[in-house]
């Protein structure tokens, strides 16, 4: 089944106060599609753990927000896109309680977990893009 791009946005985040308007963003485009208030708050967690990465760890990049449709099912798909110094094992940054910085390290997995899809691409020295899908009833 093909999937639908209904709206589409972008933002650029490269300093701290760039988070709470992108959080914002998110609910926005979450509340216009009708999305419940829990996936709403799982979806705006995720977004705000993968964008704190982004400032920490390569220094900023751009979030496309996007409404994507799928047959009956609508949902937010976000896009982190960075230039940064890229993540070198992916599969170990995806591991729970792994961290490079000194944080808990739910970072990757724990967004992982909030979303009902996840998806990221990584390559050293060139940046990182992690695509994230939350349907609105899932």
């Amino acid at each position: 089944m093909t999937m639908l791009t209904l709206n589409k946005d972008t933002m650029a985040v490269v300093k701290e106060q760039d988070v709470v308007p992108l959080r914002n963003r998110v609910k926005e485009y979450a509340t216009k599609i009708g999305m419940g208030l829990v996936n709403q708050t799982k979806l705006i967690t995720a977004a705000s753990e993968l964008v704190r990465n982004m400032l920490k760890y390569a220094k900023g990049g751009k979030v496309f927000i996007e409404v994507v449709s799928k047959g009956r099912e609508n949902g937010i798909r976000l896009v982190f896109e960075d230039k940064g110094p890229g993540i070198s094992d992916v599969a170990l940054a995806m591991k729970d309680g792994y961290s490079t910085g000194k944080s808990l390290g739910l970072g990757l997995p724990g967004a992982r977990r909030l979303v009902s899809e996840f998806d990221i691409q990584s390559t050293p020295g060139k940046g990182t893009t992690v695509t994230v899908i939350k349907w609105k009833n899932g």
